[in-house]
């Protein structure tokens, strides 16, 4: 090997080096620690694989639009019931994605919904039982550009379909028939995150998404969402709740510009 080769070898080795190691470095910081102090203030947390599950693709398709399922692990039996369940989203740019208020007699035993996702991350449900103590559960999720991606719908096409919202209703096959129902509420929005672009004029879109979001059967809740940029455009939650006898169901949405939307439904009528 001559002289000029071993340097020219040697300098590829360093370059290399040196784009490798900024990669490494970010690969073994865990933003986690730090996110229990600041979201939870440091409360411990217990391992809770045995109450809370979070169901997310290993890969996501679109890192824009990831599904997402939360389910209650609980026995039917257990004295104690989830009072809330908190999703991080751990390197986005806001982690905390959504945390989830169960209402006391509904009986929620699994939540879904699509979020955004922004960098290979880890993901982390925690669920906070009706005696104080915390649990969580983690999964891993290879997507990235989620939180930056362009709106899938034009400006106009979204602000027609604002605060539009559905009402759905699932069939359940259960011997005998129970009580138990599954349903869909979805909400027209865009969601802007703040991070995405606008592809005309190469300014950042201001964040304006819906950061709040009640269900209920008659007055009675079902449950409440406190929403922030990473859930996504057109937010919509699909779950099952245990009905009170209620005809209507109610949804009331607010957004940080402050607008409010409500609409109510009837249980045995679902639709638009």
């Amino acid at each position: 090997m001559t002289e000029c080769t071993r340097r020219l070898t040697l300098t590829a080795l360093l370059l290399g080096l040196a784009f490798a190691m900024p990669a490494q470095a970010e690969e073994a910081y865990d933003p986690w620690p730090g996110l229990v102090q600041d979201i939870f203030k440091n409360r411990p947390m217990n391992e809770g694989s045995s109450v809370i599950g979070i169901e997310m693709p290993y890969r996501a398709e679109d890192a824009a639009i990831v599904p997402v399922t939360l389910r209650s692990k609980l026995s039917p039996g257990e004295a104690r019931r989830i009072r809330s369940i908190t999703l991080v989203i751990d390197r986005n740019p806001a982690p905390m994605a959504a945390k989830f208020e169960l209402g006391p007699d509904a009986n929620v035993t699994e939540i879904s919904t699509r979020v955004r996702v922004n960098n290979y991350t880890d993901v982390h449900a925690v669920a906070e039982l009706s005696d104080g103590q915390l649990y969580v559960s983690k999964t891993y999720v290879k997507a990235s550009g989620g939180c930056s991606a362009p709106a899938g719908k034009n400006v106009e096409e979204a602000r027609n379909r604002l605060g539009q919202m559905r009402y759905r209703q699932f069939a359940r096959e259960e011997a005998p028939p129970s009580r138990v129902r599954e349903a869909q509420v979805m909400i027209g929005h865009p969601n802007n995150s703040g991070l995405q672009m606008d592809q005309v004029t190469q300014l950042y879109i201001p964040a304006f998404f819906i950061n709040q979001l009640k269900l209920t059967q008659d007055d009675s809740l079902v449950l409440s969402m406190d929403g922030g940029i990473s859930i996504s455009e057109d937010p919509n939650l699909r779950f099952t709740y245990v009905s009170n006898g209620a005809k209507r169901f109610r949804a009331e949405a607010k957004d940080t510009d402050g607008h409010v939307f409500r609409n109510e439904w009837d249980v045995e009528k679902p639709g638009t």
